[in-house]
């Protein structure tokens, strides 16, 4: 995938907000890869911030929402994965700063 399209994508789901932490999921550090496809499918590798998060199903409907935009994402998929595990360590400084880590 071009930079390019991989800096769009990335940008898009910028405006995925977390609901719970009011910050989005690529400075959370919830996103882990982003692949496309020939045929334009587009593959989120992402975790959440806990199993049992109650909105897992809201923000992968986000995810969606968010690269449907772009015109070269024809589908979306998103895997859900605990592994590696999510820690306030994968945050960028902007989120860590928005929740008063240090």
């Amino acid at each position: 995938m071009e930079q390019e399209l991989k800096d769009s994508i990335m940008g898009a789901l910028e405006l995925v907000v977390d609901p719970e932490l009011g910050i989005d999921v690529v400075n959370l550090g919830l996103v882990y890869d982003v692949e496309m496809d020939d045929e334009g499918l587009a593959t989120v590798t992402m975790t959440l911030t806990s199993m049992g998060c109650p909105l897992a199903g809201t923000i992968v409907d986000q995810v969606k929402a968010a690269l449907a935009e772009i015109p070269e994402v024809k589908d979306t998929e998103v895997n859900i994965v605990w592994n590696p595990p999510w820690t306030k360590d994968r945050m960028s400084r902007y989120a860590k700063i928005a929740l008063g880590i240090r």
